[in-house]
């Protein structure tokens, strides 16, 4: 990390500043005192403690969302029997999960000029909650598809944060992977979980599985509100005065209602700024495809493997985990040395491994194989992630990342939501056999557009992510 005291406590505000961008003007005359919890007297090995801490809180929060990602392809099954619904049907819940993102997208930057960094957080952790309690009790498929609006919106605003906390700490390619794969650590453990509940007993009671994620859902909230408490907070706007005008009379004369138009504004002129930026729609049509390919792929693979190649609906379920075990193990053992290979070429090197073994699970009619196949497929896909998220934190600038983020994020679900209702509808039609062709294109479409992405100049935010 850092090898003095000066350079610790820079690179620990960073993070602070990046997921809690300030447009309005910043008074200059006095710095503003430490707080207690971060400077108070500490030194700086407390400062590195407490951002750590963070770290590690962020961390469990991807694992939280990766149960939820996780255990969604082992439960489709038993949804699709228990509600007697088909499989284009059954793909609403992805369509509801793509409208949650988005209304997170336009939320999240107002939100911002309300609540800091910790505040969102939270607001996300309980969103999630919220979600999971609903399911636990099987409730009627219409507010069943409705909880995956809900679960969207809270990891949208506690993904978007912590990725922006994380890409703003040295030697952040390294955080980065750590927190991937704690997300892809959750993608392994809710299959297991899922399959476990729901195929215990005579008769299915799979909906219980989600009890599991409410009980995390506890913990992560408790974490966060320790971790992040010195930024639970509601933020006060602060202003400049004008010359001849005390504090005071500047903001009594501001009044709350040109307050409020003025956050509007400057959470609008963000948005504007963010869209301008061409590295944004180009990173953001990588993880389209690349999301896509995931959610689709962890999605229908155990229906694909029951109704193609024969397997038991018991057993099927596991096979997701070597899927996310796979994308576990790339996260942790590929994010060194495809940061110091190069991204560009690594990540090209990996789809293109990529696409070859969807074509062998493809053509060679073996559950087996398959299984083999897909897990490696996860192993050399799994460092995409956080390598993009490294990458655009290069090319964006330092006061949108948050934003940009966030777009980037809708856009990735967009994709993650349009492919698996795209295979549903198309299966229902012609059979779930059509999942292999679709997803060899879509790595295909992966691989192009990352060499669309363009290479990051050099700029201050480069600096962060070097040794």
């Amino acid at each position: 990390m850092a090898t003095t005291v000066t350079q610790t406590e820079q690179h620990e505000l960073e993070p602070h500043r990046l997921s809690s961008p300030a447009p309005w003007p910043q008074q200059t005359s006095d710095p503003e005192p430490p707080r207690p919890e971060e400077g108070g007297g500490r030194s700086g090995g407390g400062r590195d403690t407490a951002t750590i801490l963070k770290v590690v809180s962020a961390s469990f929060s991807f694992f939280v969302a990766g149960v939820n990602d996780g255990s969604v392809g082992a439960i489709i099954p038993y949804v699709i029997r228990e509600y007697n619904v088909n499989t284009a049907i059954v793909s609403s819940i992805y369509g509801a999960s793509f409208a949650g993102w988005v209304v997170a997208a336009l939320t999240n930057t107002h939100l911002c000029q309300y609540l800091d960094l910790g505040s969102m957080l939270a607001l996300g952790a309980v969103f999630q909650i919220a979600a999971h309690a609903l399911r636990a009790w099987m409730p009627p498929f219409g507010l069943f598809v409705t909880t995956f609006f809900l679960v969207a919106i809270g990891q949208a605003f506690n993904d978007t944060h912590a990725n922006t906390f994380v890409a703003g700490v040295k030697g952040a390619h390294r955080w980065l992977a750590v927190i991937h794969a704690a997300f892809m650590g959750g993608c392994l453990v809710g299959p297991f979980v899922a399959t476990a509940v729901a195929s215990a007993g005579q008769r299915s009671t799979w909906y219980l599985f989600y009890t599991f994620p409410v009980a995390i859902g506890l913990v992560n909230l408790a974490f966060i509100c320790w971790a992040f408490r010195d930024t639970l907070l509601i933020k006060h706007r602060t202003t400049t005065p004008t010359e001849g005008t005390s504090p005071a009379e500047q903001t009594q004369a501001d009044g709350p209602s040109q307050q409020q138009v003025s956050r509007s504004k400057d959470a609008v002129a963000l948005i504007k700024s963010t869209l301008r930026q061409p590295s944004v729609w180009l990173l953001s049509l990588f993880y389209f495809f690349y999301i896509g390919s995931q959610i689709t792929s962890n999605g229908w693979v155990v229906e694909y493997l029951v109704e193609v190649r024969g397997g038991e609906l018991s057993s099927m379920g596991y096979v997701p985990a070597g899927f996310n075990g796979g994308c576990l193990l790339g996260r942790l053992l590929l994010a060194e040395p495809t940061h110091r290979l190069g991204e560009r070429r690594m990540v090209f090197f990996y789809c293109c491994i990529a696409v070859a073994l969807q074509i062998v699970f493809w053509l060679v009619p073996n559950i087996i194989a398959a299984s083999v196949a897909i897990s490696f497929i996860g192993f050399f896909t799994g460092p995409l992630f956080a390598t993009g998220i490294s990458l655009g934190s290069k090319l964006f600038p330092h006061e949108i990342h948050s934003t940009a983020l966030a777009f980037v994020f809708v856009y990735a679900q967009m994709g993650g939501s349009l492919f698996p209702v795209v295979t549903g509808v198309v299966a229902s039609r012609v059979g779930v056999g059509a999942l292999q062709p679709i997803l060899v294109g879509i790595l295909a479409a992966t691989t192009v557009s990352w060499m669309l992405v363009p290479r990051p100049k050099s700029s201050p935010n480069a600096g962060l992510h070097q040794e």
